[in-house]
């Protein structure tokens, strides 16, 4: 197959965009314009979005179907091709069909998961011939957790959460409860009892255990369900808080566990049961 058709035929396929958990974060200051300094790792896990891209001759950038309560201008995926087109210039245009599977507003990052996967995507389709680096300088316009996306594998991260270096964690396998609420982020970075000052650590503190979220005491305050879905996971393992949550996570050595687990929870909350990845799917299919 020549080239071109390898390139046409991979118009209209189901790209992934994955779901990442932090296994970690804490907070170690904040910057004079309001951005808090942070050490989080970034782990994805194979549950997914799913984008198809069908090119336009009228040049437009449309959505097949609009989220709830998200206008189609401010859909990230929307924003992010047109961010492509204004930065290199290209006339053609695109419809862009979501298959939403992460919960909006769990910590899981879909939004910013689907606006890496655009840009990735469409610099390939469109044949911009962008760098990764030039990427996610665009992904942080976006928003601070589209670069490691981007980045496509296990990161230690810092700053912002921009600061990445490759990181290798076990391929555990994890059981995700998204809670029935919806975390505010800026609610939780506003709080005056949010922890700000934590000391900062190293990789081998973390991979020695020290995988604390300096988010979780304000979001269990604000959000009752967040403490109890902790409590229920807490039966089978450790749970924790990816990001600011809404959605909490326990990690467990063997899918056999994991899935004792999700079967016990399963009635009762809206969970998940993904394997932990190093290496981001989207890039795998990109070059198949």
């Amino acid at each position: 197959m020549s080239e071109t058709a390898k390139l046409a035929s991979k118009w209209e396929r189901r790209w992934p965009a994955p779901a990442k958990l932090n296994l970690m974060l804490r907070i170690t200051g904040r910057r004079e314009d309001g951005y808090h300094l942070l050490q989080t790792v970034f782990h994805f896990v194979e549950l997914c979005d799913w984008i198809v891209f069908t090119p336009r001759p009228d040049g437009e950038v449309r959505l097949k179907n609009t989220l709830p309560n998200v206008a189609e201008d401010d859909d990230l995926t929307v924003r992010a091709a047109k961010l492509l087109k204004n930065e290199t210039g290209y006339a053609g245009g695109v419809t862009i069909d979501i298959e939403k599977n992460l919960p909006m507003g769990g910590g899981l990052g879909g939004g910013s998961s689907d606006a890496a996967t655009t840009l990735i995507v469409l610099n390939h389709l469109w044949e911009l011939g962008l760098s990764q680096e030039r990427m996610m300088q665009m992904g942080l316009q976006l928003g601070a957790d589209v670069p490691v996306f981007v980045f496509g594998k296990s990161a230690w991260a810092e700053g912002v959460g921009e600061v990445l270096s490759e990181i290798t964690i076990p391929e555990s396998w994890f059981v995700i409860i998204k809670p029935d609420c919806h975390v505010n982020t800026r609610e939780i970075f506003l709080s005056k009892d949010l922890t700000r000052d934590s000391k900062s650590i190293n990789i081998s503190d973390f991979l020695a255990g020290q995988y604390n979220n300096d988010c979780l005491e304000t979001v269990r305050r604000l959000y009752p369900s967040v403490g109890m879905s902790l409590q229920d996971l807490s039966r089978f393992s450790v749970g924790r808080l990816t990001g600011t949550g809404a959605c909490v996570f326990a990690q467990f050595e063997t899918k056999d566990k994991a899935t004792d687990a999700y079967l016990a929870l399963k009635d009762k909350w809206r969970v998940h049961l993904a394997k932990g990845l190093n290496s981001s799917p989207l890039y795998l299919s990109l070059y198949d």
